[in-house]
């Protein structure tokens, strides 16, 4: 039976990990366990607040609290130190103040968390199966920097993590608490993108990629969700009802959740290549690039077919709006003719060297989206 995640008696194989020296990187200091109520041991405990959510809201995963291992001291090698990632595999991108580290999803599946500083600031990098969706969150709360776990709960068939400094209850997905002492809190969130290692490499030859040395063994490049994003597939253990408007498992981009919410079908993107809209009135482009596998396809992450790689940006630079076709392997602005990888670098051309601003966005499935925003407009329209 399919289990919310791979707990730590799964897969014990040896993990591959690397030979090549990990790169030392600087962590943030965390705060202190508090005495406090612990909301993972009693979600109505008196003394906290009271939840955004019911009790019976929660559905257990399967594993308990940690079963499934959180990474909690990050290892990581340089980009040309990597031999156990292929072209098309995932990874997750993520880039703070110039700092810019990969975290492949043949790590990411087994993990689901990984408490790291990057740019200085302590972060922490999630990836929830369930519901195929990458976010990265500031661990900083009130003068307090946390830790954070996996409860095995879900919500929404979605991940529900636990700080380790008052055991408040946290959807991976909105980042925001939704019982315990932080009840109500939201976290700031960081632009995540999933490319291809190909592209992430090319992109930052320079960058650091997480080591599959993560003190935990794995069998490091299966897939244990094999099938689990094929479309005639329910959701595990999602007790809501779908939004009609397209298949549970449908891909999407989601986009201003909190604003004004956006879903732009992933088929009919990687078909056109490149959607224009406004996000709150702001010129918004939305672009797909083949060559990205799907990490939940087939048994092995790098052999899952080609879902492509997405990015969500800002269209103005320098007071213009621009207009994007995709070409060969990347996309050109037509008011100058430069080109532009998938990550938003403008890589030839008069605008070669310029950035486009990232739009936070998911990528995910229609169920997760359509239950955290239900309000969504889909697009394209027609």
């Amino acid at each position: 039976m399919l289990t919310a995640c791979a707990s730590a008696d799964d897969s014990v194989g040896s993990g591959g990990r690397s030979q090549a020296p990990s790169v030392t990187v600087v962590q943030a200091d965390t705060s202190p366990r508090e005495d406090v109520p612990s909301a993972l041991q009693d979600f109505t405990a008196d003394g906290l607040p009271k939840p955004l959510i019911e009790s019976d809201e929660l559905t257990a995963g399967g594993p308990p609290p940690d079963g499934i291992p959180p990474i909690d001291e990050p290892r990581f090698l340089d980009a040309d130190a990597v031999d156990f990632v292929n072209d098309e595999e995932p990874v997750l991108a993520v880039e703070i103040d110039g700092d810019a580290r990969a975290y492949p999803v043949q790590i990411m599946i087994w993990h689901e968390i990984a408490n790291d500083t990057v740019g200085g600031v302590p972060i922490a990098v999630t990836y929830c199966p369930l519901c195929n969706s990458a976010v990265a969150v500031d661990r900083r709360v009130d003068g307090r920097t946390l830790t954070f776990g996996t409860s095995g709960l879900l919500y929404q068939s979605s991940l529900i993590m636990y700080d380790r400094q008052t055991e408040s209850l946290w959807s991976h997905f909105t980042g925001q608490a939704l019982a315990g002492m932080f009840a109500g809190t939201e976290l700031t969130s960081y632009p995540v993108s999933t490319v291809s290692w190909k592209d992430w490499r090319t992109a930052h030859p320079d960058g650091l990629v997480l080591s599959r040395d993560t003190g935990s063994e794995r069998d490091y490049g299966r897939n244990p969700y094999p099938g689990y994003d094929d479309i005639d597939n329910p959701p595990f253990l999602f007790e809501g009802e779908v939004d009609g408007r397209m298949s549970a498992k449908e891909r999407v981009i989601g986009v201003g959740r909190d604003r004004d919410p956006i879903a732009v079908r992933l088929e009919r993107l990687l078909d056109d290549g490149v959607i224009a809209f406004d996000l709150e009135g702001d010129p918004t482009v939305a672009w797909a690039l083949p060559g990205t596998a799907s990490a939940l396809d087939t048994d092995r992450v790098d052999e899952g077919r080609d879902v492509g790689a997405t990015g969500v940006f800002s269209s103005v630079v320098g007071g213009r709006s621009l207009n994007f076709r995709r070409t060969e392997g990347a996309f050109v602005d037509r008011e100058t003719g430069s080109t532009w990888d998938v990550l938003g670098r403008s890589v030839d051309g008069q605008l070669e060297g310029t950035r486009l601003e990232a739009i936070e966005h998911v990528d995910t499935f229609w169920f997760a989206w359509a239950a955290f925003a239900p309000a969504t407009t889909v697009l394209p329209t027609g």
